[in-house]
């Protein structure tokens, strides 16, 4: 298979994924979680240890974007942070189903409450300048190593992966917490990697290759370093998938973004990446 020549078929299906996460997070709103939205926070003592997956048969009648965490030393006081703005009589009701299904003698839960937000327009606006002001760090360092052209293509190939990935939160409904802030700033670090070694490949050799032959540069480029790629993109993915299957759900909410960036990232830069390269050089030349 050539990828170079089959460019058309990565693009389409990249702006697919990519056109139709935009619509659905323009027409039907992205599921922003807690960190953003703010909600209710309700910590009741249990009586013993208690799987989450029991308390969400409780939870999830009320928000099922609901978080729980296990606190203290024997893990046996629950803590709930919904979505909803609860008032005091919806959390009483709640902590009510708790007290009748597993015999509490508590009158009260320990703590009852309403916050706002975790991640503020402040953070919000941070969040994105870091990732501007990285992403303008990066492209002044591969042109200056490589070229203008590479510098562009990784770029380009950056911002397709984090569209891609808010697609598929968008597209799965797949709440949006803080982890998922830091987990992309990990996974733009991780794809420009991935995409400078593919890219030292082809300007090692295009130092031996015919005047504009950049397909088949770029194409046996792609084919000298696909299996160090996907190797080392495999190797990561198992360490995540085992946080992701054993860790808890604040470790899942983190290593989710990271396991679907770090996926997409080892796709397009062999997909991506290269081609957009192919397609500046093709047409501008010595850039």
């Amino acid at each position: 298979m050539n990828i170079i020549k089959n460019k058309k078929i990565w693009f389409s299906l990249s702006l697919i994924v990519i056109i139709v996460g935009m619509l659905l997070g323009m027409i039907r709103g992205y599921n922003l979680g807690i960190d953003f939205t703010g909600g209710t926070l309700i910590e009741i003592q249990m009586k013993d240890y208690v799987e989450s997956t029991e308390i969400r048969e409780i939870t999830d009648e009320i928000d099922k974007n609901a978080t729980i965490n296990h606190i203290g030393e024997t893990k046996d006081i629950i803590q709930i942070r919904t979505t909803e703005n609860l008032n005091n009589e919806a959390r009483m009701e709640l902590f009510k189903l708790f007290k009748e299904k597993y015999s509490l003698e508590e009158n009260q839960p320990l703590r009852s409450e309403q916050f706002g937000p975790a991640i503020g327009k402040e953070i919000q606006n941070k969040a994105m300048l870091s990732v501007i002001i990285a992403t303008i760090g990066m492209l002044i360092y591969i042109t200056f190593r490589f070229q203008l052209s590479y510098g562009l293509s990784a770029i380009l190939a950056l911002v397709h992966d984090v569209l891609f990935v808010l697609s598929v939160y968008a597209i799965f409904r797949i709440p949006l917490n803080s982890p998922f802030v830091a987990a992309m700033l990990t996974v733009v670090g991780y794809s420009i990697n991935d995409t400078i070694v593919v890219f030292d490949r082809i300007r090692e050799n295009m130092k031996h290759a015919k005047k504009n032959a950049y397909e088949e540069v770029a194409e046996l480029s792609i084919r000298q370093t696909v299996s160090r790629s996907i190797n080392t993109s495999l190797t990561t993915l198992l360490a995540i998938v085992a946080l992701y299957v054993f860790g808890v759900e604040s470790i899942r909410e983190f290593t989710l973004p990271l396991l679907t960036g770090i996926m997409i990232g080892t796709y397009s830069s062999i997909f991506i990446a290269s081609p957009i390269w192919v397609l500046i050089k093709s047409k501008k030349g010595n850039i």
